[in-house]
């Protein structure tokens, strides 16, 4: 059967329009993505269901849902955009040569320091790739934002991702010198219950636990933080200011440390590090990743335990 497609349609583009639709949800968030109307998205949707002769999405007022052919045809749709793409590369002589547009989510204060610098050399290396930088301390929602990799601080449970461990942050006790005038220097992590405390609560709020390097002791006691904050940068303004103690990433106070204007507490004890992943999603029909995000994986994993305060992984 011939199929005949409206005056100035493309295949391809009906097709990666449908399966924007079909991963974003809407119509709507597929035509933010595309950076095109609403309506523009919906005349394709109809452009590919009269070209194929069916109904591919159901919708109401409240739901979307493909049909039995839709789903058939999204498969189908993935399948053959795959295929274009390495075909594509593959006859330029491009598939090592990274091109187009990267967008990351990175955690706000690793994504405004320490990533920058790693990502200022990836953007020099490879001329032709431009980066989305997009700052948020949450977790990525890689289809409807169109996000293609995420740098993440903390443990990875989302059984639909590749997470590929980068480095560990090793986080430490601090205090500033005016908290403690006058107070005994703390010996064993029991002796930091008496201070004022502070919270990062990403990552702890009621109760810190501690491990003793040398021997493996962990002894967990209970807090009530004068100030609790989601913020990295918030947390060491407070420190610093004399509020109360906190566990901080030992990168972003290294320079206070040395410089004296906060004390590295009982220096043999430590919080548990926090692992560093790189984040990206594994599509069904994932043969063929783009280079740009595979070099950009490089480039991360090979900077990042360079990093101040950063420490490689074992193995």
């Amino acid at each position: 059967m011939t199929v005949t497609l409206p005056p100035g349609a493309d295949r391809i583009e009906l097709m990666q329009t449908f399966i924007r639709i079909v991963e974003t949800g809407s119509l709507s968030a597929a035509a933010q993505q595309l950076g095109t109307s609403q309506p523009t998205v919906s005349r394709r949707l109809q452009a590919l269901e009269r070209s194929l002769g069916i109904k591919l999405l159901q919708r109401s007022t409240h739901v979307m849902k493909l049909t039995e052919d839709g789903e058939r045809c999204f498969a189908h749709a993935k399948a053959l955009l795959e295929d274009w793409r390495a075909m594509e590369d593959d006859l330029r002589g491009t598939a090592d040569t990274p091109r187009g547009t990267l967008r990351v989510l990175a955690p706000h204060a690793f994504g405004q320091d320490q990533f920058i610098a790693p990502l200022m050399a990836y953007l020099r290396r490879y001329p032709e790739v431009d980066v989305e930088w997009m700052l948020h301390d949450r977790r990525p929602n890689f289809i409807a934002e169109g996000i293609d990799c995420a740098i993440q601080v903390g443990a990875v449970d989302d059984p639909s991702v590749v997470a590929v461990r980068l480095a560990e942050v090793p986080r430490i006790v601090l205090a500033s010198p005016a908290l403690m005038a006058g107070r005994p220097t703390p010996e064993h992590a029991q002796d930091l219950q008496r201070l004022p405390w502070l919270a990062l609560s990403t990552f702890y709020r009621r109760d810190v636990t501690l491990v003793h390097e040398p021997s493996g002791e962990a002894h967990t006691f209970g807090i009530t933080p004068r100030l609790a904050t989601d913020s990295l940068y918030a947390l060491r303004s407070a420190a610093l200011a004399g509020l109360g103690a906190c566990i901080s990433s030992a990168w972003i106070v290294d320079n206070d440390v040395r410089q004296g204007h906060l004390l590295h507490l009982v220096p043999t004890w430590h919080a548990a590090p926090l692992p560093v992943y790189l984040v990206y999603l594994v599509y069904p029909y994932a043969r063929f990743y783009p280079a740009r995000l595979r070099l950009f994986l490089e480039a991360m994993r090979g900077a990042m335990p360079g990093l101040v305060g950063m420490r490689a992984v074992a193995g």
